[in-house]
């Protein structure tokens, strides 16, 4: 099998990352809790290899714990959306037209009205600023993505032969939806998966920028960038350090679900032979 060449570039981009993420859970050069004063604002060398910032904290192993911050919320926040809102698209398919299918959309249109970042406001403005709040409020957003794609993809399954072969045997909506349906989209799935992933680690930086993400000390590439702004004449490499991170594990996602999408599709993977 020939795989492409945007997911083997992609998954090396995303693995970098995603390796350093996974070290910084029982290793990082210095520990991002502990503030050198004396050091702030150091260059490269003296013991930091990309120097400190504005506190003295090592920004290396900031990096990589920012990493393990915004992948766990991104990772968790889809797995929200998929657990919740695939069954819901899977039911809309199965009773379309009917009452159910009406309520799942327009609860869908209902959330769709309030982006992540009004939803994590109202959850913040009751429970408080966190990562978990941040997680909330982007799962929830998932949710209707999931549920959309599932249900559009599900609806041009259900007319085929074998889904009717299974209607006469006997089989009711639920289990075919699992045993027939849910296969044989879910090629479709894991390259939506990918792409919410890159978005949802945008949304947890954009949500830590404004101070409704992570709370320090917990380390976030959004919330060094908010600290980095007020440096960033003087010292521009405290925002472009971040920003890079940001920029490279989106689009190495993004090449991922590229490549996943002309793998899994059948007739881009006859093209490609």
């Amino acid at each position: 099998m020939k795989w492409p060449v945007q997911l083997v570039a992609g998954a090396i981009l995303f693995g970098v990352f995603l390796v350093a993420a996974i070290v910084s859970l029982g290793w990082t050069p210095h520990d991002v809790t502990d503030l050198n004063i004396a050091a702030k604002l150091s260059p490269s060398g003296d013991g930091y290899l990309l120097g400190t910032d504005h506190l003295g904290r090592d920004m290396l192993s900031m990096l990589m714990a920012g990493a393990r911050t915004s992948i766990a919320v991104a990772l968790v926040a889809v797995g929200i959306g998929i657990v919740l809102g695939v069954p819901l698209g899977l039911s809309a398919a199965a009773n379309r037209g009917g009452l159910l299918d009406e309520i799942i959309m327009r609860g869908n249109d209902l959330v769709f009205a309030f982006p992540s970042l009004v939803i994590a406001i109202l959850i913040t403005a009751v429970f408080g600023p966190s990562a978990l709040n941040a997680i909330i409020a982007i799962g929830i957003f998932n949710i209707p993505v999931f549920a959309r794609v599932s249900r559009g993809a599900a609806l041009t399954i259900w007319p085929r032969e074998f889904i009717m072969a299974a209607r006469v045997a006997g089989k009711g909506r639920a289990l075919i939806s699992a045993e027939h349906i849910l296969p044989n989209i879910a090629n479709l799935l894991v390259v939506q998966g990918t792409i919410q992933f890159s978005m949802g680690i945008l949304a947890e930086a954009g949500l830590s920028y404004v101070g409704l993400g992570a709370q320090p000390p917990t380390p976030s590439w959004g919330r060094m960038l908010a600290d980095a702004q007020t440096f960033f004449y003087a010292y521009p490499r405290l925002a472009i350090l971040p920003g890079l991170c940001i920029v490279m594990t989106v689009l190495g996602l993004n090449l991922m679900g590229d490549g996943l999408r002309d793998l899994l599709d059948p007739r881009l993977r006859r093209a490609m032979k």
